[in-house]
C-alpha cells in the first residue's frame, strides 16, 4: 500500500508525540517543530492533510498559528490539543473554523489514526478538481475545453508575428488577459504591457494619454509628457474597447500604425516608435463600419490577426475549474469555515448562462466566499437558486429587458434620435448605445 503523506506540526515539547503515537505505517510522516518550517515544507512540496499537535497552551502563538492555518485553508487539519485549549474562546474558534476534527491530551493512537484516515480520504475528494487546472505553461487562461486550448494555440502562433491583432469577445469573456497572453509569448515579452481602455477616458484627454504633449500646448500642461504608445515602446500596446475611439483619434492611430511615428500634442516634430498594437471590442467593428462610426481603413488596418475568445457559455464544461480556481485565488476573502462549493452550487452554475462572463464569475464566487454562512458554498449563496436564476430569462430579466428598451426610447425622442446626445443623457458610449439598439432591434 502506498504511504499516505502526512505532515506534522509539533508545537511545544509534543517533539516526539508523532513517532509514539502514530505507529500505523501507511503514513509517511514530515515533521516539523515551528510555524516557519511547516510554511517551508508546504511551499516544497504537496501535504493534503496535516496534523497540528500542542501539548501546552500558547497564546502569543495563537495570531502566527491562524494566520498560517487561513494560508494553508486548501489542507485538511486535525489537530490534537491539552484540555485547557477547550476552556478559552480564541482557540474553541481556531478548531471550529480550520479544523477537520480534533482530539485531546492523552492521545488514543487507535482512535487517532482513524480520524487521519478519514481527513485523509475527505481531502483527497475535496482537492480532486484542483488537480484539473491548467493553465498550459505561463498563460493565465484555466480550462480544458476545446475553445480554450484552440484559443491557446493560436495565441502561439499570433505571438510568433509582429502585426496587429484585433481582438473579438463578449463583455468579462478574456480580452486583455488573451492580449497579454500574446505578449507573454512572443518576442517583446520583456518590454512594457501598456492597456487602455477607449471607453473610460473622455473624448479630451484621450490624444495626450495616446500621443503625450509638449509644455504648454494647453492649459495645465506645464511640463511634456511621453503618451501610451511611446511608454510601451519595445513591447505592446493594447487598445481595449478600440470601437469607442472618437472618429478623429481613429485618424492619428492609423497614421502611427502606416507611419510607426507620432506627434506629441502641440509639436510638429515626429517621434519613431516600435510597438505592437492588439487592439479589442466587444462590438463586431464590421457593424460599427457600416454604421460609420468606424472607418473602414483602421479596421483593415487592425484586423490583421484576428482573434475571438469565447464565451463562458461555450466553455461550460470549464466551469467547475474556474469555479475552483477563483476560490483558490481568492482565498483572503473568504470566511474561514468555508471549505468549498457544494454539488448542487456546481449544478446551478452549469445550468447559468453566464451574460457576463468570467468577469460575472469572479464576482459571485467572491461575494459567496465572504456572504456565505455555512461549509459549502450553495446555489442561493451564488444567487443561481431558481428564484434568482436567469436562464432562458425570468420575470425579473425580462422587467429589466423592458426598463432598458424603454430608457433608449425615452433618450433618443428626448434627443431628437441624435445618437451622441441620446448616449450622453443615458451616461454610456455612442457605441455601447449602438450595441443596445441593435439587440432590442431600435432603429435609428
Amino acid at each position: 500500500m502506498t504511504a499516505r503523506k502526512l505532515l506534522c506540526l509539533m508545537l511545544g515539547d509534543a517533539v516526539n508525540l508523532a513517532q509514539k503515537s502514530i505507529l500505523s505505517e501507511v503514513w509517511e510522516v514530515c515533521t516539523v517543530t515551528d510555524i516557519k518550517a511547516a510554511d517551508r515544507a508546504l511551499r516544497a512540496q504537496s501535504y493534503p492533510l496535516g496534523l497540528l499537535c500542542l501539548d501546552h497552551i500558547d497564546n502569543h502563538a495563537h495570531g502566527e498559528l491562524e494566520q498560517f492555518l487561513k494560508m494553508h485553508w486548501s489542507m485538511q487539519w486535525v489537530g490534537v490539543f491539552h484540555e485547557q485549549a477547550l476552556k478559552l474562546p480564541v482557540w474553541r474558534e481556531l478548531i471550529l473554523e480550520h479544523l477537520f476534527d480534533f482530539h485531546t491530551l492523552p492521545i488514543d493512537a487507535l482512535r487517532l489514526d482513524h480520524t487521519l484516515g478519514h481527513a485523509y480520504g475527505y481531502a483527497e475528494l475535496h482537492d480532486a478538481p484542483c488537480a484539473l487546472l491548467d493553465k498550459s505553461g505561463d498563460m493565465a487562461l484555466v480550462g480544458l475545453s476545446g475553445a480554450i486550448k484552440n484559443l491557446r494555440q493560436q495565441i502561439v502562433k499570433v505571438a510568433q508575428a509582429n502585426a496587429p491583432v484585433l481582438i473579438w469577445g463578449e463583455s468579462g469573456s478574456g480580452k486583455e488577459l488573451t492580449a497579454q497572453a500574446i505578449h507573454q509569448k512572443s518576442a517583446r515579452s520583456s518590454g512594457p504591457f501598456i492597456p487602455l481602455n477607449c471607453g473610460a477616458i473622455s473624448a479630451s484627454l484621450i490624444q495626450s494619454e495616446l500621443f503625450g504633449h509638449e509644455r504648454g500646448a494647453f492649459t495645465g500642461a506645464a511640463k511634456e509628457k511621453r503618451g501610451l504608445i511611446e511608454s510601451a515602446a519595445g513591447g505592446t500596446l493594447f487598445l481595449d474597447e478600440i470601437g469607442d475611439l472618437p472618429m478623429e483619434l481613429q485618424a492619428n492611430l492609423l497614421r502611427f500604425l502606416q507611419e510607426k511615428t507620432i506627434n506629441r500634442v502641440g509639436s510638429a516634430h515626429s517621434i519613431e516608435v516600435d510597438v505592437r498594437v492588439i487592439a479589442a471590442s466587444h462590438v463586431h467593428l464590421e457593424q460599427a463600419v457600416k454604421l460609420g462610426t468606424f472607418r473602414e481603413d483602421l479596421f483593415y488596418r487592425l484586423n490583421v490577426l484576428p482573434l475571438v475568445v469565447p464565451s463562458l457559455r461555450e466553455r461550460k464544461e470549464d466551469l467547475e475549474l474556474l469555479i475552483q480556481h477563483f476560490f483558490k485565488v481568492f482565498f483572503q476573502d473568504k470566511n474561514p469555515r468555508l471549505k468549498g462549493f457544494s454539488s448542487k452550487a456546481i449544478v446551478a452554475a452549469k445550468a447559468y448562462d453566464w451574460p457576463g462572463n468570467v468577469r460575472e464569475l469572479i464576482n459571485r464566487v467572491r461575494r459567496a466566499m465572504v456572504m456565505a454562512e455555512g461549509r459549502l458554498i450553495t446555489p442561493q449563496d451564488l444567487g443561481l437558486d431558481r428564484r434568482g436564476s436567469t436562464r432562458n430569462g425570468d420575470a425579473l430579466d425580462d422587467a429589466r429587458i423592458r426598463a432598458e428598451r424603454g430608457a433608449i426610447h425615452v433618450s433618443l425622442q428626448r434627443a431628437g434620435k441624435n445618437i451622441t446626445h441620446a448616449a450622453r443623457d443615458l451616461g454610456i458610449s455612442r457605441m455601447t448605445l449602438y450595441r443596445l439598439m441593435e439587440k432590442h432591434g431600435i432603429d435609428s
